[in-house]
């Protein structure tokens, strides 16, 4: 399977913005997104299992939401009151393994 990331762009702190994940062909029972801010390590942030269950990283609980639609084969991150600090590279992430290419996301005034 080929993950394509597509969402990211510019914005400024406090505005929204949401990522798609689209997978080639059928989606995992398990997909994933993760972020790697420069100089820093590729960080975890939520998880979706096959029936829709999320499990997020207590850093963005509250601001981020995953979703799917499995007849898309799409994978999706909600992300809201944006701040500098969430600045990365955003990768998706299929089981057992597969990333996507990663799309940016900059959070700037």
């Amino acid at each position: 399977v080929q993950l394509q990331a597509s969402g990211g762009g510019l914005v400024q702190p406090g505005a929204s913005l949401k990522l798609s994940c689209a997978a080639s062909r059928s989606i995992a029972s398990v997909m994933a997104w993760y972020r790697q801010a420069p100089g820093k390590q590729r960080e975890f942030l939520a998880l979706i299992n096959n029936v829709g269950v999320p499990n997020y990283a207590n850093s963005v609980k509250d601001r981020f939401t995953i979703s799917r639609d499995n007849a898309k084969g799409t994978v999706y991150l909600q992300m809201n009151n944006l701040k500098p600090e969430d600045t990365a590279v955003y990768y998706c992430w299929s089981s057992p393994g597969v990333w996507g290419q990663g799309t940016l996301v900059t959070v700037s005034s």
